[in-house]
């Protein structure tokens, strides 16, 4: 019998990009998704099971409106800098605040994806990847 922390298992979903074939990575595969937004958008993903807290650290910070920057860009660089994060979901009304952290992140894991809020819409031209996807289009033609 294992102990019950090895049993419970937070699943995310990840894209396999060369098959197209939705995937799931648990904690013992030492990935984790971390969210960087508001209290409804991290209220909903943390109802869903993704929220993981040890006695020091845990995978999601709620922005509001007092919540100062530099509070912001400490979360972000300490979630994409963390070995067992794979993903790092932000509002994109917070990733316009910490955009010139955004534009020089270049690695690839964990992956920085930009979602909308309920009050925000989303705008695809202030997307860091849509613009860099843009980009690499231009060149090609």
């Amino acid at each position: 019998s294992r102990p019950a922390s090895t049993c419970r298992r937070a699943r995310a979903l990840t894209a396999s990009p060369s098959s197209g074939v939705v995937a799931t990575m648990s904690v013992q595969d030492g990935k984790l998704v971390a969210i960087i937004g508001d209290e409804d958008t991290v209220t909903g993903f943390l109802l869903a099971g993704v929220g993981h807290r040890t006695a020091d650290k845990s995978n999601f910070l709620v922005v509001k409106g007092d919540t100062p920057l530099s509070t912001v860009e400490a979360a972000f660089t300490d979630f994409t800098n963390r070995d067992d994060i794979g993903i790092v979901l932000i509002n994109q009304h917070v990733a316009n605040d910490i955009r010139h952290l955004l534009k020089t992140y270049t690695k690839t894991i964990p992956t920085v994806l930009e979602m909308p809020s309920k009050d925000q819409p989303y705008d695809p031209q202030r997307d860091y990847i849509m613009q860099r996807v843009s980009a690499m289009l231009n060149t090609e033609s």
